[in-house]
Formats: C-alpha cells, structure tokens, sequence
C-alpha cells in the first residue's frame, strides 16, 4: 500500500511543512555553509525552532516587490538577524567594522 503524497499532506499538513522547512535549510547549508548571511556567526541547527540562534530562512528580495520563492532567492540567518533593519543596529555594524579591519589587517601581514 503506498501513500499518496497529497493525502499526507492533507490528513499531516505540520509534519509535512516541517520536512519542507528541513529540506529546504538543508538545501540552504549545502549551497552557503553554516554561518549567518548578515552577521558571519556560525548558526546552530540543534536548537529548537523559533531561537534566536536557530535558523531561519529568509528571503533575499522581498516577496512584495514580487520576487519568487525559490532557493535562489532565500539564504539563511540568525532568528535574531532576521528582523527588518537588523542590519543597521549597532552591535551588526560594530562587529561587521571589526571583521572588515581584521581581514584588512591579515591580508596586510601576508603581504609583508
């Protein structure tokens, strides 16, 4: 007996959202690695759904300008990076300034 694909999603809509959800950020973290798109720190994928350090998809153009959603138009992030704005808070910028002079400072040392 074999299950009809539509079926499971009709009588378990949850769980077949969540396989989705997991497929898809599996898709995501083969194609990009484990870091956060805005911040550059490593996210944890064994923290329950909803953390702030979890992953949470997120697209890169937004889907009112009319932009589809397909895994080229998604990358993942921090659940606390996602917000609208996020990347213009003070602790993203200083860290960002941060990693920029440390690679400015590395990549001068290697050339000396």
């Amino acid at each position: 007996m074999s299950s009809n694909p539509s079926i499971v999603r009709y009588l378990n809509p949850w769980k077949a959202r969540r396989e989705e959800r997991e497929q898809r950020i599996a898709e995501l973290r083969t194609r990009d690695g484990d870091a956060c798109r805005r911040c550059r720190r490593p996210i944890r994928f064994d923290l329950p759904v909803g953390h702030d350090q979890g992953p949470r998809i997120e697209d890169v153009v937004t889907l009112a300008v009319g932009a589809p959603r397909t895994i080229g138009n998604q990358c993942l992030c921090h659940g606390r990076c996602n917000g609208v704005g996020a990347d213009h808070t003070s602790e993203v910028q200083e860290r960002r300034r941060r990693s920029n002079e440390a690679d400015l400072f590395a990549r001068s040392r290697r050339q000396a």
